[in-house]
């Protein structure tokens, strides 16, 4: 075990949780669902709710996908969370941080699909017609944590190439 472990970065994932559920209820109680307000002519905010994964992935399975995903979610975290335990919190930032952004997210989510049956989507970008899929504060936070992780990856990659041609 790490003198100083990953559990270190384990605020951010607080912060994540606490700016989405914030963002999220601050949609609900201002927004009509599936009305678009246009930000930019590339960018809606659009209250939306999605009963499956990412891009709606499964959304119209019948119901059985709300508590699979929640347990996948739920299992994930816990993996996560023992995972940043054996990290060196000092000596593995990009890691931490990027597992701590993907643990926020994922219970963020987590935390619609036990209260709501769904996750509240609202950042709604599009492009000549085409629509992608809408996220939310933890959605992106998924997203920027497993690009850090991508570049933790390489950035060892790298490292271990450099080590074996000296």
């Amino acid at each position: 075990m790490p003198e100083v472990s990953g559990l270190r970065m384990i605020w951010l994932s607080a912060v994540i949780i606490v700016a989405d559920q914030l963002s999220k209820h601050w949609i609900v109680q201002n927004f009509v669902l599936f009305e678009p307000h246009p930000v930019l002519p590339v960018l809606d905010i659009t209250r939306l709710h999605n009963t499956g994964a990412a891009f709606s992935f499964l959304a119209d399975a019948g119901g059985w996908q709300r508590w699979f995903f929640t347990t996948l979610a739920i299992a994930v975290s816990i993996a996560l969370v023992h995972w940043l335990r054996t990290l060196d919190g000092l000596r593995q930032k990009i890691l931490t941080a990027g597992l701590a952004l993907v643990l926020g997210g994922a219970v963020g989510n987590v935390i619609d699909r036990v209260r709501f049956g769904h996750v509240v989507d609202f950042v709604h970008a599009h492009w000549n017609g085409a629509y992608f899929p809408a996220f939310n504060v933890a959605d992106a936070a998924i997203s920027v944590g497993a690009g850090l992780i991508i570049l933790d990856a390489v950035l060892d990659a790298v490292r271990g190439t450099r080590k074996t041609q000296t």
